[in-house]
């Protein structure tokens, strides 16, 4: 796990920083460091300002800012010329004009994939385990909630996305029968086998931070049991099954593939 510092850098968001550093376990920077002692002590800072939290390496030369920013432009852009219901994930999930499903996603992220089916009109609920991604995560969705006052369309997603941070296979455990949700997403992570020109600086430092998820083909056998229309698996197209387990059928793209596990006819 990378060594990482809280940076606040106004000081009205300095009572966020201290609880999030408490609750991250990582130290407050002291700003009487310079800049070499800096990238000598830690390899990343979780930064709070006036945009929100982000993160970032303390050598700036390595990669911008990680940062969840549901109001982007390529968001806004994707929900409003993304192809609706005719992309490959809002099949994978079943999303069509008489089913729009309640879809629990066990490895969230920074909402990427839960935001699309929002838009889409899924109901989702988002399970994020890592603390650093968590914070990123739920300071996004705060963000655009507030941004819904001047962004109606982004306030209707939003509010169909509810976050929760703590383990997937707990939260699963935890289901009652008439808490089931519809459709099981799963996104593991997992190490980069090779460098590629193509996996961006961003997603590697990503990666250094969460780690892989090594538990997903439990995660798989526990989300097949609550599910009650099919479970979605997201893998690269070249990577194998989950857990060795045969899906119903695969959707393939040029470098993703959704692997289909359907327990039961859909409605409508």
């Amino acid at each position: 796990m990378s060594t990482i510092v809280i940076n606040c850098k106004n000081s009205l968001l300095s009572d966020q920083a201290k609880q999030l550093s408490k609750e991250l376990g990582y130290p407050m920077l002291n700003s009487a460091l310079n800049l070499e002692v800096k990238q000598e002590m830690f390899e990343y800072e979780l930064i709070l300002d006036e945009l929100g939290i982000s993160l970032s390496p303390t050598n700036a030369k390595l990669h911008g800012a990680i940062r969840c920013d549901f109001g982007s432009a390529a968001n806004t852009h994707r929900r409003n010329y993304g192809g609706g219901s005719g992309q490959a994930i809002a099949k994978a999930v079943g999303v069509s004009g008489r089913f729009r499903p309640k879809v629990l996603d066990l490895t969230a992220g920074l909402g990427a994939d839960g935001f699309v089916l929002a838009s889409l009109g899924c109901s989702m609920t988002l399970i994020e385990r890592n603390k650093v991604v968590h914070s990123l995560l739920s300071d996004g969705i705060e963000r655009a909630r507030l941004a819904a006052s001047t962004d109606t369309a982004l306030g209707a997603i939003i509010a169909r996305i509810t976050l929760f941070g703590q383990d997937s296979k707990t939260f699963l455990q935890s289901l009652t029968l008439e808490q089931r949700p519809d459709i099981i997403y799963i996104d593991p992570m997992f190490p980069e086998r090779k460098k590629s020109a193509k996996v961006k600086k961003e997603m590697q430092a990503f990666h250094r931070i969460v780690g892989s998820d090594d538990d997903s083909a439990d995660l798989l056998g526990l989300a097949l049991e609550q599910a009650r229309y099919r479970v979605v698996v997201k893998r690269s197209v070249s990577a194998e099954q989950l857990g060795n387990l045969t899906p119903s059928y695969s959707l393939s793209g040029k470098s993703t593939r959704f692997d289909v596990f359907a327990l039961n006819k859909l409605p409508g």
